[in-house]
């Protein structure tokens, strides 16, 4: 189907799966979108000379670009880590970022994921939902934030933590990741209250894992930088990137997923009674609605010209692109009619998935879209099923600048 006649399978498709659970009543049920953006502009300066992009085609253009660079994700806040010689992976570019890639690869594929992290994962949800059953009631946001963790932390290689508590660590840092470099007393104080947070994720659960990896390496992340010869500032900066990467995020994607579901009975029977590949469909429906990182953003190294219909459109270099990516999600021009509706039946375009940019494109796509599909579906088996499982408390949202992305905080189920 060509990606100008997209539609929506409203019907049973020839499978026999079950019809779209989409309630065509509703027009947007998005709840995390901070505004309804225009859908008429796929690409135009402010300003300022910041150049936003909302098409799915100029976007994917843009993130498969090599005259592009990574310019989010606070990269001033992470470069400004004393001893770095070796940058980030997520700010790597060109063969240095392609050869880490492919050398990191291994920790990320399917295959790697079953083998090595699947039954810790189905352990530890079986923990967390036998203490949820105990209680009666938990707050889904710490739940999902020590998952992610536990998960991500294998993965990288912090397992050998001084004191329990790396979740809040983790946590304490990204809750106060508006850095601004300032002279001002408050932006000081914030500055040195971040810095001491950095320091205290590193001496409790980094450097523990350092000397671990240095005595006996395995097969994580950790072990793979000691043996490219990164040191310890340098080891600490991955670690954070990982942490909003791989555990924030997915903490985030857990708890938005179980609110849509538990707020659509049809959508949540028929995810429970589906295969693992339509469990999978709806999950990544779930995250084009509501993708975790809202917005990611590049700076050309040269002249980017970009097709906008039958005209082109000339970003000259150094200019900072700001990627809107509920908009590109949204872009009914790829994904047919009722974009902020949930349809996990929609009928895409070749070579494009039902997530959308949910995980980016181009090189600096999510390495970890795998994990982080396997460890939600792997938890949410488990915690629908719950007999009387309810929402007790709905939860806030709010905004968080390091990724660009919502929090949802003090959601409060309960069960029989």
């Amino acid at each position: 189907m060509s990606a100008a006649t997209p539609h929506i399978a409203t019907s049973a498709p020839a499978n026999g799966a079950a019809r779209c659970p989409i309630d065509h009543s509703m027009l947007r049920q998005q709840k995390t979108a901070q505004v309804v953006e225009p859908t008429n502009q796929p690409i135009e300066r402010d300003a300022e000379g910041v150049w936003h992009v909302r098409g799915y085609e100029q976007a994917r253009a843009v993130l498969r670009n090599t005259n592009t660079k990574q310019a989010g994700f606070k990269a001033e806040l992470l470069e400004r880590v004393p001893g770095n010689v070796n940058a980030p992976i997520l700010f790597l570019e060109g063969k240095p970022h392609h050869e880490q890639r492919k050398q990191t690869a291994r920790f990320f594929t399917p295959r790697a994921v079953s083998e090595k992290y699947r039954h810790l994962m189905e352990v530890f949800a079986d923990r967390m939902i036998a203490v949820l059953k105990q209680r009666k009631e938990a707050d889904l946001s710490q739940m999902s934030m020590k998952l992610a963790v536990r998960v991500a932390g294998e993965v990288v290689g912090l397992t050998n933590s001084r004191l329990p508590g790396m979740d809040r660590r983790l946590n304490a840092f990204f809750d106060n990741s508006e850095i601004k470099f300032e002279r001002s007393p408050r932006a000081m104080l914030k500055a040195l209250l971040t810095q001491s947070r950095i320091a205290s994720f590193f001496y409790m659960d980094v450097k523990p894992a350092i000397e671990a990896r240095r005595k006996q390496p395995r097969e994580d992340v950790i072990s793979h930088l000691l043996a490219q010869g990164y040191n310890d500032a340098e080891i600490l900066t991955e670690c954070i990137t990982y942490g909003a990467a791989g555990m924030a995020t997915t903490r985030e994607f857990i708890s938005v997923a179980t609110w849509h579901m538990l707020e659509q009975p049809e959508l949540r029977e028929r995810y429970l009674t589906g295969d693992e590949d339509e469990r999978q469909q709806i999950l990544q429906e779930l995250l084009r609605l509501e993708p975790v990182v809202g917005h990611l953003y590049r700076r050309t190294t040269a002249d980017l010209e970009l097709a906008v219909g039958d005209t082109t459109v000339t970003i000259p270099a150094n200019s900072l692109i700001d990627l809107h990516i509920y908009a590109i999600n949204a872009d009914e021009s790829v994904v047919g009619e009722q974009p902020l509706a949930i349809c996990p039946a929609r009928d895409l375009p070749e070579r494009v998935g039902p997530a959308m940019m949910g995980f980016g494109d181009g090189h600096h796509r999510c390495p970890g879209a795998y994990i982080a599909l396997q460890e939600t579906d792997i938890f949410l088996q488990r915690l629908l099923r719950l007999p009387g499982l309810k929402i007790r408390q709905k939860p806030s949202v709010s905004w968080n600048p390091l990724i660009t992305g919502y929090e949802v905080r003090q959601f409060m189920l309960a069960v029989e």
